[in-house]
């Protein structure tokens, strides 16, 4: 996993919302986005939420190494943000804006609206090994990180 890091930073320097090209049109609008143009990595895997009912979240989990934009392409939800030691709350609620999170980054999905769908553009496939599913685990992760 290269993709490490060194050091713990803060949310500013964990997360970034993203404006993606917005092609504006009378028959409908069109958004895209591009590995190192638009996005600063290579997708390597997409995948969706849907369907989540009523009061459910998801997610509640980190990751050592992978990166992920994360998209409202429908609806709205809450992104719940924690590196360990800030939180932040993100409405996501526009389709031609991301969510960009670096690694170790913590992340609840909630308050999803009927109908909400979630893209998340990867920076790697899928890896069990790179998630932290535990809090304490993140919390310990992050602050072995603080101290090299």
């Amino acid at each position: 996993m290269s993709n490490r890091l060194s050091t713990a930073v803060s949310l500013d320097q964990a997360i970034s919302v993203i404006d993606l090209p917005k092609i504006t049109d009378p028959r409908g609008n069109l958004t895209f986005a591009e590995s190192f143009r638009h996005i600063p990595f290579e997708i390597q895997r997409v995948y969706y939420l849907y369907d989540v009912p009523g009061g459910e979240s998801r997610a509640g989990h980190a990751h050592h190494a992978l990166q992920q934009l994360i998209i409202a392409v429908s609806g709205s939800f809450d992104l719940l943000l924690d590196n360990g030691y800030e939180k932040r709350t993100i409405t996501c609620n526009r389709p031609y804006q991301g969510v960009l999170l670096r690694s170790l980054v913590w992340r609840e999905l909630s308050n999803f609206s009927s109908g909400a769908v979630c893209l998340v553009l990867a920076s790697m496939p899928y890896e069990e090994a790179d998630y932290i599913r535990d809090y304490e685990k993140f919390e310990q992760v992050v602050a072995q990180r603080k101290q090299l």
